[in-house]
């Protein structure tokens, strides 16, 4: 599947993966926030140096930590980038024709984390609840049976 048809971010599996990280959540979270930023600044001095080798291993790193968020945009693209690069260093080629990718991978970074950051902001209501009901249910009055 092309990375453009990709979700932003599966939150399915997001939810599995914040499940299971319980309490560590936010913390590795705030691990992926800065290796996926190394990881795609290392893309793009590799590629702005032509030397497709040298984009293999950060584009692989970004592939599994971004999979394990649900995001698989990002995942996709990042997939990409080492698969070409894996291509180009065997056949002795230049990685030019990843440059919509490279160019598209910071945006994509930057709008997938944002949506990340927001629903893991444990000062974001999920489900507004007031007094044990859902907000979305029309009060029945004080004291009164309905």
């Amino acid at each position: 599947m092309p990375h453009q048809d990709a979700d932003l971010v599966n939150w399915s599996d997001f939810a599995r993966t914040r499940g299971e990280l319980g309490a560590a959540f936010l913390r590795i979270l705030g691990y992926f926030r800065e290796d996926g930023a190394k990881s795609i600044s290392a893309v793009e001095d590799a590629f702005r140096a032509r030397n497709a080798a040298a984009l293999v291993t950060p584009a692989h790193t970004l592939k599994g930590e971004s999979a394990q968020f649900g995001a698989y945009r990002l995942s996709a693209m990042a997939e990409e980038i080492e698969m070409v690069a894996r291509r180009c260093v065997e056949t002795r080629e230049g990685p030019d024709e990843l440059i919509e990718t490279v160019v598209a991978l910071r945006p994509c970074f930057t709008e997938t984390m944002a949506l990340l950051d927001r629903d893991a902001n444990p000062l974001v209501a999920r489900r507004p609840v007031t007094f044990g009901r859902r907000a979305d249910t029309p009060p029945q009055g004080f004291g009164r049976a309905v």
